[in-house]
């Protein structure tokens, strides 16, 4: 007699998540879902609309990624976007009404910074850049009323962390949406939701998609009726992304796992060198027990510390040229989270937008190096940053 079956494991939502929409094709049974490229679909008649009528406002691809977000950040919906500025923007227009006041870190992502900054000239909103690493900073900007409330937590560049479930608390007090921006950690790293966020936001172009040939965003929602608006806005804005960049995120999702584990890896080493050589003055990492959110991250990261960090050299400008210039392996660009090793120099490029006394009121100095840890062989990369390292000592 043939034993009955037992039923199978569920999988968890890390699992569902990554593998969101295989072999759900019911046309020709294949493994991988189809792209659909179609701008439009067709009515059966004035009454017979189907499921999606115009992909500006609905996309099966589209949708197949933000339900694969939304597992993973155990949220209610998604909003794919265009961009991560797409969906900062996205944001902001959703819940700052006019005159509204938003409430963003001090040393926030430059292009965020540029764009509250340029709002705030106009007169569409305030703003206030506060430092909510400092729980007194924040409870005193949050002592009065605010509709919008932005979090970076690690921050770029120099990884300081926010306590999100207190920052949120205050928050909701003021009456504010919170919006974590959960880029540098990816869903399987942290989760903001759990913590009390109302909204996650990710520029998918980084860990999410991860290999660095496409441009992309999202945004999560705990609530139906906030993710109900930003469907609205998006749609109102024409900020959704295009069937092919979402299939292409949704192809970079599968490996995410994968891939944070060598970045982790590659990253416990490239700490160790940076923090033993003598070119290097000041190191910026959450896994050292001396960096001032240690402790934080042990509890809020719960998948690991992360493949950012960023140093000072002891030379200034002189070494961070001789720095750069003597890679191989690393190569000086903007972004992060693709397999490839990236560093770059805040101060000149991705915080430029920011004026001198801004930078320099966040931490950000002319010896500041951030890096972006790939998934190289690991001999290979700590050499080369042996090599650009003992330039920079050097010059």
């Amino acid at each position: 007699m043939t034993a009955p079956s037992q039923p199978s494991p569920t999988p968890s939502r890390q699992t569902r998540g990554l593998r969101t929409g295989l072999d759900s094709d019911p046309a020709k049974q294949s493994v991988v879902p189809p792209i659909h490229m179609s701008t439009n679909y067709a009515f059966r008649g004035l009454d017979g609309r189907g499921e999606y009528d115009y992909s500006r406002s609905g996309n099966p691809t589209r949708d197949l990624l933000g339900e694969a977000l939304a597992t993973l950040e155990h949220g209610t919906d998604t909003v794919v976007t265009t961009s991560g500025m797409a969906a900062v923007t996205l944001c902001i227009n959703s819940f700052v009404p006019t005159a509204g006041r938003v409430v963003a870190p001090h040393d926030c992502y430059g292009g965020t910074w540029r764009q509250l900054h340029w709002l705030a000239e106009k007169g569409q909103l305030s703003v206030d850049f506060v430092d909510l690493t400092d729980p007194e900073a924040a409870r005193a900007a949050l002592s009065a009323p605010a509709d919008l409330v932005l979090l970076e937590t690690p921050s770029n560049p120099l990884l300081r962390l926010t306590d999100i479930e207190t920052v949120a608390e205050l928050s909701h007090a003021a009456g504010a949406v919170v919006v974590a921006d959960n880029t540098f950690c990816s869903p399987l790293l942290q989760r903001p939701l759990e913590l009390g966020a109302d909204i996650v936001l990710h520029s998918t172009t980084k860990f999410i998609n991860g290999h660095s040939d496409v441009i992309g965003g999202a945004v999560i929602s705990r609530d139906p009726d906030h993710a109900q608006r930003l469907a609205g806005w998006a749609n109102c804005l024409g900020l959704t992304a295009g069937a092919f960049d979402s299939y292409l995120v949704l192809r970079g999702l599968r490996t995410l796992d994968a891939r944070i584990r060598v970045h982790e890896a590659n990253t416990r080493a490239v700490v160790d060198l940076l923090a033993g050589h003598p070119a290097v003055t000041r190191l910026h990492h959450p896994s050292l027990p001396e960096h001032p959110g240690h402790e934080l991250a042990v509890r809020q990261q719960v998948g690991g510390f992360g493949s950012l960090l960023s140093f000072e050299l002891a030379g200034g400008m002189p070494a961070v040229h001789a720095f750069v210039a003597n890679l191989q392996v690393a190569l000086l660009a903007e972004s992060l989270g693709g397999v490839e090793s990236l560093v770059c120099h805040p101060a000149t490029m991705t915080h430029a937008s920011m004026p001198p006394e801004v930078q320099q009121a966040a931490g950000i100095t002319n010896s500041l190096v951030r890096m972006s840890v790939g998934i190289e062989g690991i001999d290979d990369l700590v050499a080369d940053l042996r090599h650009g390292l003992d330039a920079a000592g050097r010059a």
